[in-house]
């Protein structure tokens, strides 16, 4: 796996680690520990922000041909209305020619 993409394996892992999270807290707080448990909890939140931060940039990486194809299509589409893609006379640019 290139380092820019997520796979979804990893991304499987990322759902545990934040279901794994939420079991934790609820259990805790049902047996009235959920403050006490701070320093653990901060460490655990820790964790799993990071992996949320990786699996966010990662998302949202645009690769270079991906980034290629934007350009291309931004640079086409560029100045383009509809109006200007009206023939002389607004002739219809979709009709053959009937010549």
């Amino acid at each position: 796996m290139p380092d820019e993409t997520y796979d979804p394996a990893r991304a499987g892992q990322l759902l545990e680690m934040l279901r794994a999270l939420a079991r934790r807290i609820v259990l805790l707080d049902a047996e009235g520990r959920l403050l006490g448990e701070t320093p653990t909890l901060l460490a655990e939140l820790g964790t799993v922000r990071g992996e949320l931060f990786r699996y966010e940039v990662r998302q949202t990486y645009e690769t270079p041909e991906v980034a290629e194809r934007r350009r291309i299509v931004n640079e086409a589409s560029a100045g383009w209305t509809p109006d200007s893609a009206a023939g002389p006379k607004g002739e219809d640019p979709w009709q053959p020619d009937s010549r």
